[in-house]
C-alpha cells in the first residue's frame, strides 16, 4: 500500500532559463527568410542585375542549401522532427547529394531514440537504413556516406530479434566502416562509429583503441564524445561515460537524448537527484521547441521508482501516455509501476493493454481521463518478445496473485504464462520468475498450457 500524495510534486520541474531558447527560435525565423533574400541579391548581382536596396523583392524560392541549413538549425535546437523534414525537401530537390542522403540517415537514427515503442523504433531505424542505402548508392566513394550507414547498420542491429540476423547486420556494419577507413583512415566520425560496433561485438579493448584515435583526430564532434560515453558505459565507468556524454552535450546542447544519457548513468551510480535534474532539462527543451516527447517523463518515473517513490512514478508515467496515448509500452510501464507498489487492481488493466489490448473503455480508465475531451483510443497489444517479456509474465503474476472464484483470473494466467513457458523455454531466468505463479494456479486445479 501507498499514500496517496499531491502528484503535482512529484512532477519533476525547475525554473526554466527562458531567454536563450527564445532568442534562438526568434533567430531561426528571421534567418531562414533573410537567407532567401541575399541569395535573390547575390544571384541578380551575378547576372549583373541592378539591385536597389529599396525596391520591393519578389516571394523568395526556397534554395537547396536553405533547406540543408534549417535541418541543421532545427537539430542545433533539439527538434530532430523538423530536421529530417527540412532534409527530405533537400533530398528531394537533389536525389543525387550524397551527404544529404547521409545527414538525414544520421538524424533518423538518432530519433529513433526518441520513439518508444519497439515497433517505432525498428520502422525509424529501417528509414534510416533506407536513407544511408541510398547515401551510398549516388555517393559510393564517400567515406562519409560508408560511415553513417555503418552506424545506422550498428543501431538497427538492436533492434533484430533473432540472433543470427543480428550477428548479419553486426557483421554488415563493420564491413561499412572498414570501407569508410578505406577511403578516409583519419576520418574521426568513421573511427568513432568503428569504435561502437566493436562495443556492441563485445570487443572492449579494440572498440577503446578505435575511440582514442577519433578523439586524438577531432575531440570537436558530439557523435565522438558520445560514442565515447557509450564505450565507457559498456565498461562500467559510469563516471567517465557522465564527463563524455557532458562534453558531447556542451558541444550540442539542446539535444535531448544526452541528457537522458547523462541522467541513466548517474542513476547506475545511485545520485537519483542529479539524475533528476537531467532529465528535467529534457523535459524543459522539449516544452521550448514544442515536442512532445514521453522519454524524459518516463526516465523520471523509472528514477522515482527505483527511490521507492511508486505514486510519484505513475504520475510520470501518466504524463508520458498524455503524448502517447497509444502506446501499449507506456501502459506496461505503467502497470510495472503498480506492480512494484502493490497496487494490483491497477496493476491488471494496464498490463491487460500491453499485453493483449484493449478498448477505449479500458485504456481511457487507464489514463485518468476525461472522456469527453480525451481521445477514444483502442490499443493494440505487444508481440512476445525478449524486450515485453516482463509485461507478459508480471501479468501472469498479477492474476495468478488476485484470482478468486468469483473472476476466474487463474485461466488466462496460466495461458499468458504457457506462452511464457514456450518462448523462453531454454531460459531458466524467466522460467524461475514463472513457476511460482504457475504453482498458484495449479493449487487452484488449473493445469499448465
Amino acid at each position: 500500500m501507498y499514500v496517496q500524495r499531491d502528484p503535482n510534486r512529484y512532477l519533476f520541474r525547475r525554473a526554466p532559463n527562458r531567454s536563450r531558447p527564445v532568442v534562438v527560435l526568434i533567430l531561426l525565423a528571421l534567418l531562414i527568410p533573410a537567407l532567401f533574400v541575399l541569395q535573390d541579391i547575390q544571384t541578380k548581382r551575378a547576372n549583373n542585375e541592378v539591385v536597389s536596396p529599396f525596391e520591393a523583392t519578389a516571394t523568395p524560392t526556397r534554395t537547396l542549401d536553405s533547406y540543408a541549413l534549417e535541418a541543421q538549425v532545427q537539430f542545433d535546437a533539439g527538434n530532430l522532427n523538423a530536421a529530417i523534414a527540412a532534409y527530405q525537401l533537400a533530398v528531394q530537390m537533389d536525389p543525387n547529394n550524397g551527404q544529404f542522403w547521409a545527414e538525414l540517415a544520421r538524424i533518423q537514427a538518432y530519433s529513433s531514440s526518441l520513439l518508444t515503442a519497439e515497433t517505432e523504433r525498428a520502422e525509424r531505424m529501417q528509414e534510416a537504413l533506407a536513407s544511408a542505402d541510398q547515401a551510398v548508392a549516388v555517393a559510393p566513394d564517400s567515406s562519409l556516406a560508408h560511415a553513417i550507414r555503418a552506424f545506422v547498420l550498428d543501431w538497427k542491429a538492436s533492434y533484430d530479434q533473432e540472433a543470427d540476423v543480428r550477428q548479419r547486420t553486426l557483421n554488415d556494419a563493420e564491413q561499412e566502416a572498414i570501407r569508410a577507413l578505406q577511403l578516409d583512415a583519419t576520418s574521426a566520425l568513421a573511427l568513432a562509429y568503428y569504435a561502437e560496433i566493436l562495443v556492441d561485438q563485445l570487443k572492449w579493448a579494440q572498440a577503446e583503441q578505435y575511440i582514442q584515435r577519433a578523439l586524438e583526430r577531432d575531440d570537436t564532434l558530439m557523435d565522438v564524445h558520445r560514442v565515447n560515453g557509450y564505450v565507457q558505459e559498456s565498461l562500467s565507468n559510469y563516471s567517465g561515460a557522465i564527463r563524455e556524454y557532458e562534453k558531447a552535450a556542451e558541444i550540442n546542447p539542446r539535444l535531448t537524448f544526452l541528457y537522458i544519457s547523462i541522467g541513466a548513468n548517474l542513476r547506475q551510480l545511485g545520485q537519483h537527484d542529479r539524475a533528476l535534474e537531467y532529465f528535467a532539462k529534457a523535459v524543459d527543451i522539449n516544452k521550448q521547441i514544442g515536442v512532445k516527447d514521453p522519454i524524459p517523463y518516463l526516465s523520471i518515473a523509472k528514477t522515482y521508482s527505483q527511490m521507492g517513490e511508486f505514486f510519484a512514478a505513475a504520475a510520470n508515467v501518466r504524463r508520458a501516455l498524455e503524448f502517447n496515448p497509444s502506446s501499449a509500452d507506456i501502459y506496461g510501464q505503467l502497470g510495472i509501476v503498480y506492480f512494484k507498489s502493490r497496487n494490483y487492481e491497477g496493476a491488471i488493466p494496464a498490463l491487460l493493454c500491453a499485453v493483449r489490448g484493449c478498448d477505449a473503455a479500458t485504456s481511457c480508465d487507464v489514463r485518468f481521463c476525461d472522456a469527453g475531451v480525451d481521445p477514444s483510443i483502442e490499443i493494440q497489444g505487444l508481440p512476445l518478445t525478449i524486450n515485453t517479456a516482463v509485461y507478459y509474465y508480471t501479468y501472469g503474476s498479477v492474476l495468478a496473485g488476485m484470482h478468486r472464484q468469483s473472476n476466474n483470473y487463474c485461466e488466462e494466467a496460466m495461458k499468458v504464462l504457457g506462452e511464457v513457458r514456450k518462448a523462453f523455454s531454454e531460459d531458466p531466468t524467466i522460467i524461475t520468475i514463472i513457476e511460482p505463479s504457475e504453482q498458484i494456479c495449479e493449487g487452484y486445479g488449473y493445469t499448465r498450457q
